[in-house]
């Protein structure tokens, strides 16, 4: 029965990733309905805390948004890349990978592609290097990020095995900045350079590729109250980081009839949540504004997605986890590294960090694999490169004038899989060393 059980579980994967978007979330009630109601399995506890953070998270990236702090912000990542446009391979993820880490989100990148595009080009770099890693970066930051959905997830779940936000931190940070370095040193030596590449001056010939036109940084001006908004957003994951830290800033609260300090996850969202409501006041935000901006959709999407599959995937272990123990608790218990093909598998289905660490996470715990173990692995969720889903990386196609960077026609031949795998791999190697040396 389990079997069966499973399969309906992947049918429902599958049946979502095709339709895409909030339908993956749909999916997975369907999924639930399917279980519960068709073979009689209890269902377990929604996963309301992970929801509860990643909602709170989302709603002050997209206040951020609507108080014009992210355009604030992308405007001073134009300034950098422009400063020094022959190093841009190397600069423009690196400042893709702050920009996110900054904010929690990867959207952060679609107002910097024409820019790394556009600078590239200027420069006679072949765009595909630059606009590929710093892609690569943005999707592998969010496990590093302290107020990225993914890291909502991965706290909640750790919190009860004493693995904090700090330790975690300590882990990702250094090693996905060890693997976005990786990822930008083979992405330098992808391709030929557009002056010897054959097909580029084809087409440079036949008049399909536009004239290049440089263009200069222009010094918009912004608010204060935009700045503002950066200045309490960032104060905001700065005291998230504190109180993950040093507990002792936290209140003790009564929980399950021990008096305890307040659980970091909750901490998290109240703590979000204020600052949101802080920077609505201070920078006078419109707050109709807050619920159309891109940020605010695309996250909402991703709370649906959270509670529909992992409530699904969580219901399938906690009605087998002695069969699911009993089973594989041997095997991953000598061979670990194997559990790294599932994180795998999910995130280059779903597409989403967030998901496949709430979906997987737990189920590694329940199988006994060190947390710190997991904690090194954790990279492995940013496997969203292989099928060209994201909308990052088909915008990026779309802005390459130069047609360098490209899906190719088997789809997983793309410009993303092997700067991708490369960065992932050395985040992993870097985060088992230091997992195990930091924790």
């Amino acid at each position: 029965m389990f079997w069966v059980q499973l399969g309906i579980i992947l049918l429902m994967l599958v049946i979502g990733a095709r339709r895409g978007g909030i339908f993956m979330g749909m999916a997975g009630g369907l999924g639930m309905g399917i279980l519960v109601f068709g073979l009689h399995l209890s269902p377990s506890t929604p996963p309301y805390e992970i929801v509860l953070i990643v909602a709170a998270i989302i709603l002050a990236a997209s206040t951020l948004q609507a108080a014009g702090g992210l355009e604030y912000m992308v405007g001073v990542a134009e300034r950098i890349l422009r400063s020094n446009p022959a190093r841009i391979t190397f600069l423009a993820p690196l400042v893709a990978y702050t920009f996110s880490f900054m904010t929690g989100t990867a959207n952060v990148v679609f107002s910097l592609l024409p820019v790394i595009a556009e600078v590239a080009r200027e420069s006679g770099v072949r765009p595909e290097r630059p606009l590929s890693i710093s892609v690569v970066a943005t999707q592998l930051v969010l496990t590093a990020s302290p107020i990225s959905a993914a890291m909502a997830v991965m706290v909640g779940i750790m919190a009860p095995v004493n693995v904090s936000l700090v330790d975690i931190l300590k882990v990702t940070i250094p090693a996905t900045i060890i693997g976005v370095f990786a990822g930008a040193l083979y992405s330098s030596r992808m391709g030929k350079d557009l002056d010897k590449d054959p097909e580029y001056l084809e087409r440079v010939a036949q008049g399909e590729v536009p004239p290049l036109v440089k263009a200069e940084a222009v010094k918009k001006q912004y608010s204060q109250e935009a700045m503002m908004a950066v200045m309490l957003f960032l104060l905001g994951a700065f005291l998230v980081v504190l109180m993950g830290a040093f507990s002792s800033l936290r209140p003790v609260v009564l929980t399950a009839g021990k008096l305890a300090p307040l659980s970091m996850p909750i901490a998290m969202a109240i703590v979000m949540m204020a600052i949101s409501a802080i920077m609505v006041m201070v920078c006078k935000v419109n707050v109709g504004k807050i619920i159309e901006g891109s940020v605010f959709k695309s996250g909402m999407m991703a709370v649906i997605i959270v509670l529909g599959v992992a409530w699904m995937s969580n219901t399938l272990v906690a009605a087998n986890g002695d069969l699911v123990k009993n089973s594989i608790q041997q095997m991953v218990k000598t061979q670990p590294w194997l559990f790294m093909f599932a994180l795998f598998a999910l995130a280059t289905l779903t597409a989403s960090q967030a998901v496949t660490t709430a979906s997987l996470i737990p189920l590694g715990l329940a199988l006994g694999i060190p947390a710190s173990l997991i904690v090194g692995m954790f990279p492995a969720v940013a496997c969203c490169f292989i099928l060209p889903t994201s909308p990052s990386m088909v915008a990026s196609v779309a802005l390459d004038t130069t047609k360098s960077t490209r899906i190719g026609k088997y789809v997983v031949n793309n410009s993303y899989v092997m700067p991708g795998f490369i960065a992932m791999t050395a985040s992993m190697i870097a985060g088992w060393f230091l997992a195990k040396v930091l924790m």
